[in-house]
Parts: C-alpha cells; sequence; structure tokens
C-alpha cells in the first residue's frame, strides 16, 4: 500500500472507528429506555414539548415579533426602509465585513488551535487564558481597549479610529475564541496512527495535513466561522468607539438600528425601519447558517 492509499482511506477508517462506539452506545441507550415499565415514549414525548415550549418563547416569538413589525406597513414600506442609501451601505458593510472575520478566523483559528494541541511549550496555559478573555470582556469594555490602542493617541502609533480596517480589528478581537475553542477539542481527539503510518510511508507533512487531518477538522472549522459571523453580524458594544459611527463609511448595521431607535419625531416609522434592518441580518445569519451546515455534511460524508 502506497503512501496516498493510505492518506486516501485514513479518513474514512478513522470516522468509522470512531462512529462504532457512539452507534452501539446509541442502540444500548435505546434498548434501555423500551426497557419494561418504562414509558419512553411518553417521557420523550413530554420533553419535546417543554423544549419546544422553551425555545418558542425565548427564541420564535421574539423573532416573529421583529419579522412582523418590520412588515407592520406592508411589503413596500419594508423596502423602502432596507434600500434607502444609508440602510444599504450599512447591510452591505456589516455582512462584508462579517464574511471577512468568518474567513480569517477559520485561517488563524484552526492554526492557534493546531498549536496549542501539537505543540505543547511553556506558556501555554498563559495563551489558553489570553484567548479566552473576548469571552469574559463586556463588549463595550473591549471597544474601550482598542479605542485606548488604536485610538488617535495609540501608543503604537497606530490609528484606526473611524476606518473599516479598525472595525475588521476590531470584530477579529472579539471572535477570536469561536473557532479556537471549536477545532481545538476535534484535533486533540484525532487518532494519529494515521498521520504516522502516512509519514512512515514517505508522505509529507503537508500532504499528512491536508489529506488526512484536514478533512476531519473542517466541519468544526465551519461551526467556528459560522458563530463568528453570526458574533461580528450583530456586534455593537465593541465597535461604537472605534468606529465614529460615519454615516456610508464605518457606520454598521447594529448602530444603524440603534440610530433609528432613538429617532423621537417619528418613533413608529423609525421602529418599523429598525424592524426591517434587523429582519434582513436575520436572514442573512439564517442563510450562511444553512450553507455552512451543507458544507459541513458535505464534509462529513466524504469523510
Amino acid at each position: 500500500m502506497t503512501s496516498t492509499d493510505l492518506l486516501d482511506a485514513a479518513p474514512a477508517r478513522t470516522a468509522g472507528a470512531a462512529a462504532a462506539p457512539g452507534l452501539r452506545a446509541a442502540s444500548a441507550r435505546r434498548t434501555r429506555g423500551r426497557g419494561p415499565g418504562l414509558p419512553f415514549g411518553a417521557v420523550s414525548g413530554t420533553w419535546l414539548g417543554l423544549v419546544v415550549l422553551w425555545l418558542s418563547v425565548l427564541v420564535l416569538l421574539p423573532l416573529a415579533a421583529v419579522v412582523g413589525k418590520a412588515f407592520t406597513a406592508g411589503a413596500g414600506s419594508f423596502w423602502d426602509a432596507i434600500s434607502g442609501r444609508e440602510s444599504r451601505d450599512a447591510l452591505i458593510l456589516t455582512v462584508l465585513i462579517s464574511l471577512g472575520v468568518a474567513v480569517v478566523n477559520t485561517v488563524v483559528g484552526t492554526a492557534v488551535a493546531w498549536v496549542l494541541v501539537r505543540d505543547r511549550f511553556r506558556g501555554a496555559s498563559l495563551l489558553e487564558f489570553v484567548i479566552d478573555i473576548p469571552f469574559a470582556l463586556p463588549t463595550i469594555v473591549a471597544g474601550t481597549v482598542m479605542l485606548a490602542l488604536y485610538g488617535n493617541d495609540s501608543p503604537v502609533g497606530i490609528s484606526l479610529f473611524g476606518s473599516r480596517i479598525g472595525l475588521l480589528v476590531t470584530l477579529l478581537f472579539v471572535t477570536l475564541p469561536f473557532t479556537v475553542r471549536t477545532v481545538q477539542p476535534v484535533l486533540a481527539d484525532l487518532d494519529r496512527d494515521a498521520e504516522q503510518a502516512a509519514a512512515s510511508l514517505g508522505a509529507s507533512p503537508q500532504a499528512v495535513f491536508t489529506r488526512i487531518v484536514l478533512p476531519q477538522v473542517l466541519p468544526a472549522a465551519a461551526s467556528g466561522a459560522a458563530l463568528a459571523f453570526a458574533r461580528a453580524l450583530g456586534e455593537y458594544g465593541s465597535l461604537v468607539f472605534i468606529s465614529s459611527k460615519i454615516p456610508y463609511h464605518t457606520e454598521v448595521a447594529s448602530m444603524l438600528i440603534y440610530a433609528k431607535l432613538q429617532d423621537s419625531d417619528q418613533p413608529a416609522a423609525a421602529e418599523q425601519q429598525a424592524a426591517s434592518i434587523a429582519t434582513v441580518l436575520l436572514l442573512a445569519s439564517a442563510i450562511v447558517l444553512i450553507v455552512l451546515e451543507i458544507i459541513q455534511r458535505r464534509v462529513a460524508r466524504r469523510g
């Protein structure tokens, strides 16, 4: 067997071996759940009903309320609210920057996870702590930090105040942990026998990574990218200072929504416009999550 044959077969063998114990455990759980005297179907139905009710109250009803508010005055009013120059520019900027953040996080986050798992070194625990800081920081504190570092009085001599690069760097800061923490446990659980066997047969490190490791971590990286995109899409607190909220340039959709809701001259119309912009963000998030889910399933089937 050549190194190429081994590279092609390794992901399938690894996936099959990993899946078999899970299938046996699931079968055992189903068997135990259907034992004598256990109303398995009734218990499952009760829990399912509670879950659906909980999700409806916390997620579905608020989302339905926003969409309903967006179309209160009809589809024409909805279109007018999102097609104006200020709304259009804010939405395009928000989506493009969020996609850029997702792409950068996929690459850099996977690399950081690889270093943490495969290259243990002195100070690794400190690096692990640093990666989790954006999780714990309130977004307004993150915005203050970025302004102190990259504002007009930057101690490092780099001013990103009122620039789109400043938006991108700030969003990369607050979304750093998502891909790292999603890919890291997958890398830690990989069986390295196939990698070592391929290397012993002459496969290059690049070939081992692209043919054995990458297909198995790609679904996790895609999940991390989806989380980073969703976080960047609705981010407000960390951007409010560094952006300077310049219309048509650094004003993202969340800032425009807030500005509309502060309009005291026509509160009803402003609320409808804010809901319309929020509905577009909701649709963009749904589309990206669906696309990434499709990619994950296809990658999993190939593996």
